[in-house]
């Protein structure tokens, strides 16, 4: 990867002598993680934003990214935390992708005063997606009656035990 990142990087950064930090981000976008679920977080990119923004010598710092999304949150915390240090220490950033970076990783990439990425990388996509099933015959069948209540008019929206409703779509 270091010698695709070199040809990929813009001219004026590939002067020798130049060193580039880079802070690798990669995994679904999301609070907590563990050891056998690693998540992307601010707080486990905080210490290498940190150090990687530290280095006085480097015009630029190289965020590489592979992540399908997750999180809006952390993805606006991370996003937000790259472009208070790039104005703070006064650097440029480059955002690499490698294969994906969707939704909140596309969200962390628009940090990037450049975003440079394969041709068959998949960037893009933000969005919410909701999928569910209706039931609401098979409650009528079995003579079973759906209470709800809320404090909100949007509380339960696409109910999947209430008649899908155009204005919820």
């Amino acid at each position: 990867m270091a010698g695709l990142l070199k040809k990929l990087m813009p001219k004026w950064l590939r002067k020798k002598g130049i060193v580039i930090p880079v802070v690798r981000m990669s995994g679904v976008i999301m609070a907590g993680g563990s050891a056998f679920r690693p998540a992307l977080n601010l707080s486990g990119v905080s210490q290498a934003l940190e150090k990687a923004f530290a280095m006085k010598d480097a015009p630029a710092v190289v965020i590489a990214i592979n992540s399908p999304g997750g999180s809006p949150v952390q993805s606006r915390m991370i996003y937000s935390r790259i472009r208070e240090l790039a104005r703070e220490k006064q650097k440029k950033v480059l955002v690499f992708v490698e294969d994906v970076a969707a939704s909140g990783g596309y969200m962390i990439a628009l940090a990037g005063d450049e975003i440079i990425a394969d041709a068959t990388s998949i960037v893009g996509s933000i969005g919410v997606v909701s999928g569910g099933f209706g039931f609401p015959e098979l409650l009528k069948k079995l003579g079973v009656e759906r209470r709800v209540y809320t404090a909100g008019d949007n509380k339960v929206i696409l109910d999947p035990f209430q008649p899908e409703k155009e204005k919820d779509i």
